[in-house]
């Protein structure tokens, strides 16, 4: 079974319902209301950008989550997010950037990082969770269950079934989804965090720029 979907993340009333998006998912975000508190370090107050050719994911897995840090101002900071999740990912020109805006005696500074730019040659990922607040892009799943209690994604007996990011605390009745593969085209994605059990660069070029340089 595959199905389709274009479109990007809207918000309305997040701990309620998540409106169908690349992820194609309806309510994802009851994680939310239902205790779901993501990940395993706090977070930097500057969310960044990805934007890729292919994602191409096996095992993949999503539920609604939150990620907690500070603000740029060292305020407490607490962001809704969709916790994506592949057991291994391969991925196609690859760009990574984000803002520092105000630096003093220079104004904005831009990073901006890309790998995987020659097809034979992507980005490698294992164990690979991203805290999204915003995707769009074009998307095929492969056998794919909405609805799936968040204590039940993980499949055991299944060669690669992965579930929550450890570190992690969910509601193991909350709403989720998983599919044996997720394809994602044209991806641009804004996030909070990344994590990866393994991430190989290929091709990888980092710069530094003055002002506001980024992947989309």
């Amino acid at each position: 079974m595959s199905s389709q979907v274009r479109g990007g993340t809207r918000w309305k009333r997040f701990a309620l319902v998540m409106v169908p998006s690349v992820v194609a998912t309806a309510a994802v975000g009851v994680g939310l209301a239902q205790g779901a508190l993501a990940a395993s370090f706090s977070v930097s107050g500057q969310s960044f950008k990805v934007s890729t050719d292919e994602l191409d994911g096996r095992n993949f897995v999503q539920y609604g989550s939150v990620a907690v840090g500070k603000d740029l101002e060292g305020k407490d900071a607490a962001h809704a997010v969709a916790v994506s999740g592949f057991s291994s990912a391969k991925i196609t020109n690859m760009c990574q950037s984000v803002v520092t805006p105000k630096v003093p005696g220079i104004g904005n500074v831009s990073l901006q990082l890309r790998a995987g730019t020659n097809p034979d040659k992507p980005v490698l990922a294992t164990n690979l969770y991203l805290d999204v607040a915003q995707l769009d892009a074009d998307a095929a799943f492969e056998n794919i269950d909405i609805g799936v209690a968040t204590g039940s994604l993980q499949q055991p007996g299944k060669k690669g079934s992965i579930g929550v990011q450890p570190g992690t605390q969910a509601k193991s009745e909350g709403f989720a989804q998983r599919a044996d593969r997720a394809v994602l085209t044209k991806v641009k994605q804004t996030a909070w965090a990344t994590t990866a059990g393994t991430f190989k660069l290929s091709d990888l070029k980092l710069r530094l720029h003055t002002g506001v340089e980024e992947c989309f």
